[in-house]
């Protein structure tokens, strides 16, 4: 175990381990922050925050705090008496490959069935490829880096922007749900620190269906929300789950689903079993008290396999996104996105008028001719997506660009201001780190002033 968690003080959780495991393993963060300069190429500190700034589609006016430059108000496009809660539900491995309408195989129809009643992302992709890259995108709107997430690094165990430190400071209860041990890749640890109130997990749960080897059976999950959502009352609350039955070995209970094939434990039923444990869930949400005042999201943390025989395999970055609710009108967004513009997404639904660093776009108002933009890290590679054009990054080699069409990279002519945007891209989130420039700032809210919001809101395709 690399870390204790047990209260929301980063210091008092540091006294449960010994002094010098501390040290060790804090050397041993440093090694790693240290890959936070794989030299993807050089650019001047102003010439990064400008093309930052520049790529989030906000006037320079928008941006009042220089000690952190992608801070900014954001205006949400609905107007609410009282804001939305928030349910965050982040399935394990759940790729594209497995969602028929996303051309996958036809085994999640409990999420097709959901799919007809809530805004459905067509091209939405991972930023990673591990659990903790999920997170740190959902949750926080960070960038990826070729370094371990942010979850794991030294500098962001406080004091880090996440939605839940937001949504905490507006009097919302937060917890975080998850079937097995928290600990791992120091969730645990990371969540207390930067707003969460609650971790619930493994260990918490005293009676369940079924148990293997990563936990809790999905079921067992959504039951326990189920119940801590109706335990809230009329108290505003933001819950994250995770699941985990979706995960080598894919153990889960018998007699739940009609089996593919003859074995049972292969990812193919494992998802069927998510999917059913989903749909379970969400047939007793709909008559719940809490589900006229609630949205939710069901968003993938990546795929389950991501082969290793090209500079980034764009294709199994490409993830299934719902955004749910009981006033959420039913739509397509069909344009490139990413994990990264959820957060923002999801506030502007809420209803929460708010200041925060997030560079990702408000999907329900951009402007009419915005091509959408992801950005992917594999291994030290990061790709910068701007509608079908992608600029790959490698470190101590000159940037490449591609067209992506039918599922491959083609070469294509560069372009060089698309290449130095993907360059400030690459950077930002060194720079945001190293300087502890991605937080929330209070004494900025006092220099906001009023701005009309820009763009249309009529982004999304309605259909059915």
């Amino acid at each position: 175990m690399s870390t204790v968690a047990f209260c929301n003080d980063p210091l008092i959780n540091t006294l449960g381990v010994s002094s010098t495991y501390s040290l060790g393993y804090a050397i041993y963060g440093l090694r790693d922050e240290a890959e936070l300069v794989h030299n993807y190429g050089k650019m001047p500190h102003d010439e990064v925050i400008l093309r930052i700034r520049k790529g989030m589609g906000l006037p320079e006016s928008a941006f009042t705090n220089p000690d952190i430059p992608t801070f900014h108000r954001q205006v949400p496009r609905y107007k609410r008496e009282r804001p939305l809660n928030l349910v965050i539900i982040l399935e394990e491995s759940l790729g594209a490959e497995y969602v028929q309408s996303l051309g996958g195989l036809p085994l999640t129809p409990e999420l097709e069935r959901l799919s007809q009643k809530g805004l459905w992302f067509s091209r939405l992709y991972a930023t990673g490829t591990r659990s903790v890259r999920g997170i740190e995108a959902v949750v926080t709107g960070f960038p990826p880096t070729p370094a371990r997430s942010i979850l794991r690094l030294n500098l962001s165990q406080s004091g880090f922007f996440s939605l839940a430190s937001l949504l905490k400071r507006k009097g919302y209860a937060t917890q975080f749900i998850y079937g097995g041990d928290s600990q791992f890749d120091n969730m645990k640890g990371f969540f207390l620190g930067n707003g969460f109130d609650r971790v619930i997990d493994e260990k918490d749960f005293r009676k369940y269906v079924y148990r293997g080897t990563w936990g809790v059976s999905d079921e067992d999950i959504f039951d326990r929300t189920h119940k801590e959502l109706l335990a809230h009352g009329d108290k505003p609350f933001f819950t994250m789950i995770f699941t985990v039955s979706n995960h080598p070995p894919f153990e889960f209970p018998d007699g739940r689903i009609d089996l593919v094939g003859k074995r049972k434990n292969t990812i193919k039923n494992a998802v069927r079993y998510a999917d059913y444990a989903l749909g379970r869930f969400f047939d007793r949400a709909q008559n719940a008290s809490y589900w006229d005042k609630t949205v939710f999201l069901i968003v993938a943390d990546h795929e389950d396999k991501v082969p290793g025989d090209g500079l980034v395999p764009i294709k199994y970055f490409h993830i299934p996104a719902l955004i749910i609710g009981s006033d959420i009108k039913p739509g397509i967004y069909n344009k490139v996105s990413s994990q990264m513009d959820l957060p923002p997404t999801l506030l502007s639904i809420m209803g929460v008028e708010s200041g925060h660093p997030m560079q990702g776009h408000d999907l329900l108002q951009t402007s009419g001719n915005h091509p959408g933009r992801a950005v992917m890290q594999f291994d030290n590679n990061q790709a910068y997506m701007v509608g079908d054009q992608v600029v790959i990054h490698t470190p101590k080699k000159p940037a490449t660009q591609y067209i992506f069409r039918n599922g491959k990279l083609e070469p294509t002519q560069q372009r060089p201001e698309l290449i130095r945007d993907a360059l400030a891209q690459a950077l930002w989130p060194i720079i945001a780190y190293h300087e502890r420039q991605y937080r929330l700032d209070e004494g900025s809210i006092a220099r906001w002033k009023p701005r009309v919001s820009e763009g249309s809101p009529d982004k999304v395709k309605h259909h059915r």
